[in-house]
């Protein structure tokens, strides 16, 4: 097998860190994390292994939804510094070895944005066809987004004397992109950030921002809206040579490979896989492997310049909506059996290690699992350290609570009063009195040093981003099996969903031949019996990484 060039698509064997400039640390104490911040923990994010890092939105805004009503997409919000301080959080990135993407949302504006002001004062605006417009809203509609908040799609604007569409919250109308004016300043857009240093974008919400249902002239629509995406991916290619497009698209499987671009793999560059997210989490409910198992099988094949973006938590609520209705009960009950848990009747708003209530066991198997899956990890801020949820904030502001640094007064994060933080800390057993950074960096046995491990590991192991996925079949339920092959190269993964300790037998069939086997995390070396089988012991919630030595080859690490 013939090992790809590897020059242009870091991606491939990245960890990406996502983190929100207001809650990770706040320099000036004002009680709102800033840029200079951040600068100062480029450091740790370095020294923890990331290599990329994903910044939730940072630009001006009204902040009616946590920085995603945006009302100038070439901006930094004041609060949070101006664009000397991005340039210099980007050059001291790239010093350390780290790239960043930026999120691109352009489904929508803020209800505040100097293009919705002018639309809305005429008719006649040149910027009125940057908006959806109608006299009366459609009679058949999308159901809301959100629909504690929502209830239509459309809001009446009295200044305007029109309906204007909003498939999100109503303070954020939405863009319409057959109007070629809008396209071109959505590039215009993704160049100026490019050109300031950024490696790509998580593309917020790209099924609605492809949407064009709402157009009422449908001579205007864009005849494959597709196409478009193909048209983004190129322009990212021909400015920056590789940057990416990540995509957020929570669609059956059948459609997240339209978004993949089919065989040509030339739309997104990468997309989260919501599927397999939400089947982890029914496996870690059932104790059973198989749901997660049938979620990784049921990816669509494509191109090789594509990628799955493997994640536990992130910003958004933990959506189980790919779950049937009764699977999606099966993990209210074992992970939020409380209303207050719950969300959109769809989600929850709980981080994973409050969901297993703390057993490290568990929270390690998880992470464990999460870096040898076949694709790219991505770390929400935080996670390294075990944080959890604050369940008195609303919605999914709940998983948004500012970094824990230490012990000490706002868990290290500002010196400012606790009234005047953007957002309240977590409490409780996993605030930061009991989980934070300084006290895992001094603990060789805290969950951080184990994440740094899982890097070091991952980053050592090319097979995990890169190879050709293949289940391992067991008799065991409760065990994920699977193996990793790039070139000359293999892993087999090993993962155990029960508390119970179990057996994995393995077989000339799965490893080749006179294969021998090294764990590296331990360094142990497990050979094959003379007829090429082994039973391999697996702890309850275990994990182990081999890696496959074919005959005669010396065990090296």
């Amino acid at each position: 097998m013939k090992v790809t060039d590897t020059s242009d698509l870091w991606w491939k064997s990245a960890v990406i860190y996502c983190l929100d400039v207001e809650t990770f640390m706040d320099w000036n104490g004002d009680g709102i994390g800033d840029l200079d911040g951040l600068a100062h923990r480029l450091d740790y994010l370095a020294e923890l292994g990331v290599t990329c890092l994903w910044l939730m939105p940072f630009y001006p805004t009204p902040d009616r939804d946590d920085g995603y009503d945006i009302t100038d997409f070439y901006g930094v919000d004041g609060r949070l510094g101006h664009h000397g301080d991005f340039v210099e959080v980007v050059r001291i990135a790239r010093d350390r070895g780290m790239r960043i993407i930026v999120d691109l949302v352009v489904n929508h504006t803020s209800d505040q944005h100097p293009w919705f002001r002018a639309a809305r004062s005429s008719r006649t605006s040149p910027f009125r066809d940057y908006y959806v417009w109608r006299d009366e809203p459609p009679k058949k509609q999308g159901a809301p987004v959100f629909p504690d908040k929502e209830t239509s799609e459309w809001q009446w604007d009295e200044k305007a004397g029109q309906y204007y569409q909003h498939v999100f919250y109503r303070q954020q109308p939405d863009l319409n992109i057959t109007d070629e004016t809008v396209r071109d300043e959505i590039a215009k857009v993704i160049g100026f950030w490019l050109e300031l240093g950024v490696s790509g974008f998580r593309v917020d919400a790209v099924p609605f921002l492809l949407q064009t249902d709402g157009i009422v002239d449908g001579a205007r629509r864009l005849p494959d809206p597709h196409e478009y995406l193909r048209s983004l991916r190129s322009f990212v290619g021909r400015r920056s040579g590789d940057g990416i497009l990540l995509g957020e698209v929570n669609l059956p499987r059948q459609d997240q490979a339209l978004f993949f671009g089919g065989d040509a793999g030339d739309e997104l560059t990468m997309q989260f896989d919501f599927i397999a997210m939400q089947n982890l989490y029914l496996s870690l409910a059932r104790k059973d492997a198989r749901p997660l198992t049938e979620a990784l099988l049921s990816r669509p094949g494509g191109s090789p310049d594509i990628q799955w973006a493997n994640f536990v938590r992130n910003h958004d609520e933990l959506t189980l909506d790919k779950l049937t209705d009764d699977e999606r009960e099966e993990v209210f009950a074992a992970f939020g059996p409380e209303e207050r848990m719950q969300v959109y009747g769809r989600g929850l708003i709980r981080r994973l290690p409050p969901m297993l209530d703390g057993d490290p066991r568990r929270i390690r198997m998880v992470y464990s699992l999460l870096f040898s899956l076949p694709g790219t990890p991505v770390l929400f801020y935080g996670e390294e350290i075990g944080m959890g949820e604050n369940l008195d904030l609303e919605g999914r502001m709940a998983v948004r609570t500012p970094m824990q640094w230490n012990s000490g007064k706002n868990g290290g994060f500002s010196a400012a009063r606790p009234s005047r933080l953007r957002n309240a800390m977590t409490t409780g057993g996993f605030g930061p009195e009991h989980i934070n950074v300084a006290d895992q960096r001094r603990d060789p046995d805290s969950l951080l040093s184990f994440v740094q491990t899982l890097i070091r590991h991952y980053r050592n192991a090319r097979e995990l981003g890169w190879g050709a996925f293949e289940v391992i079949d067991q008799p065991d339920v409760a065990v994920l099996a699977h193996r990793l092959t790039w070139g000359d190269r293999s892993v087999v993964l090993l993962h155990n969903f029960a508390p119970d300790a179990t057996e994995v037998p393995i077989t000339a069939k799965n490893v080749d031949g006179g294969a021998h086997l090294s764990d590296l995390f331990t360094g142990e070396v497990l050979s094959l019996t003379a007829t090429g089988k082994a039973a391999i012991p697996l702890d309850g919630y275990g994990y182990r990484w081999l890696r496959v030595h074919p005959a005669g080859e010396r065990s090296q690490y």
